[in-house]
Formats: structure tokens, sequence, C-alpha cells
């Protein structure tokens, strides 16, 4: 489970919001997870919430979230342009049911035989 806190500047000149997610402490593995934002990309798409998953995660793959299994279709690092450099400002994995990405391969395979 990943926990969320969001800060805002009180000044007058303060309008920029920053958000962080950090991974909880029982989330955590002898390597460090980061958090993800989950999307299942089955129409129509739907929001599985931010989890913790390690580093080096990739398509294909197999997730399991809240006793569901999930397969891996994309895996998108976002950044964002600040002060002249560019800085990670969101990881988000598409995914989709097991069951579906199999159905998938299978109707792509037909596709490309007939």
């Amino acid at each position: 489970m990943a926990m969320a806190s969001s800060t805002i500047g009180l000044g007058p000149y303060q309008k920029t919001r920053s958000f962080e997610v950090y991974c909880k402490k029982r989330d955590r593995e002898r390597d460090s997870n980061h958090p993800y934002k989950v999307i299942e990309i089955t129409p129509p798409p739907k929001n599985l919430g931010v989890r913790c998953f390690p580093p080096n995660l990739q398509c294909g793959e197999s997730v399991t979230i809240e006793g569901q299994a999930y397969t891996i279709s994309a895996v998108t690092h976002r950044y964002q342009l600040r002060k002249g450099k560019y800085e990670p400002s969101e990881k988000r994995l598409d995914v989709l049911s097991t069951g579906r990405y199999i159905l998938n391969l299978y109707l792509e395979n037909l596709l490309e035989q007939s």
C-alpha cells in the first residue's frame, strides 16, 4: 500500500502544489519499491490506485493487485522540466487482466495468420 501526502504553499507567491507518495515499510523488501499509478486499460479504463512495486518492471510480467492477477501491457515514465532539468514526475503501469491479455495475444496471432 502506498501513502500519499500533499502540501500547498501558503505564501502569496507559492502557487505550486507538490504531491508525494511513499511506500510503507511493510511493502518494502530488500530492494526499495517505487510507487506506480496503475490503470487497467480494458475499456472503459479503470484506475486501480497507486501501488508500490520494484523499479525493474517490464511488459509481460504478472502482478497481483487485491487478489486479482494482471499482466503489464505498458510501463510509462514521465518527466517534467523544472529549472532547466528533467525530473521524474510520474510512473504509470497499464495493465490487463491475465485472461484478457492471453485472449488478445491469441486474436493477434489469428489475424497475422489470415
